[in-house]
């Protein structure tokens, strides 16, 4: 993640009520009755996954899936809201990835959801996944990209983590990357797994960064 602060989207509201920065969330809480104290940080890239020998029957896949739905139902309709006090415009698609909810924002005029490399994205997926909680009661973990940025992003952070980890094979000594967020930090995980290589997270959010290590 970026050193400066992601652009918000400030919006007149009819004539009078303009909307504070998505980064500062104060406003945007209050309209969607949130708490940010309630919203839980989770490191995607240190998440133990669950053993894949566990065996799970039909009946439970299916309500996993419905639940699932539920979360990227309940996002999308959240979301749209958002647009809606925001004065833009968006299509909004919903699907499922493995096991987590997908909703994602398409439009012509969606960078300011995204802000300076992608912090207020990361911050309306908070308040996003908040929203759903609170309605399901259920901890989300869905995942919100805005005008395909994520699906960007996953392409030229596979293709960092590869060459770190061609470095580092090459030099044999570690590298330390820059500050990320646990999205980009997953995906810089798996591209040097995938090397071969061996990589950690050290520090603390907002400075949480990879170290990547020569194997062996």
């Amino acid at each position: 993640m970026g050193d400066g602060p992601g652009e918000g989207f400030g919006t007149m509201v009819g004539q009078e009520q303009e909307l504070s920065s998505v980064t500062d969330g104060e406003d945007l809480v209050e309209e969607a009755d949130v708490d940010l104290d309630d919203v839980v940080d989770e490191d995607v890239d240190d998440v133990e996954e669950e053993d894949d020998d566990v065996e799970e029957d039909d009946e439970d896949d299916e309500e996993d899936e419905d639940s699932l739905e539920e979360e990227g139902e309940v996002a999308a309709d959240y979301i749209e809201g958002l647009l809606d006090i925001a004065d833009l415009d968006g299509d909004i698609d919903m699907d499922v990835e493995g096991d987590r909810a997908v909703v994602s924002v398409v439009g012509a005029t969606l960078d300011e959801l995204v802000g300076d490399d992608g912090e207020v994205l990361e911050a309306l997926q908070e308040l996003t996944r908040l929203a759903v909680h609170r309605k399901t009661g259920a901890r989300a973990r869905l995942m919100l990209d805005v005008g395909g940025f994520r699906a960007r992003r996953r392409i030229e952070l596979a293709e960092l983590g590869r060459s770190v980890a061609e470095e580092v094979s090459r030099t044999g000594e570690p590298k330390k990357l820059r500050a990320m967020s646990p999205f980009e930090r997953k995906i810089i995980h798996d591209a040097v797994a995938l090397a071969g290589l061996r990589s950690e997270s050290e520090g603390e959010e907002p400075n949480r960064r990879v170290v990547v290590f020569p194997a062996g």
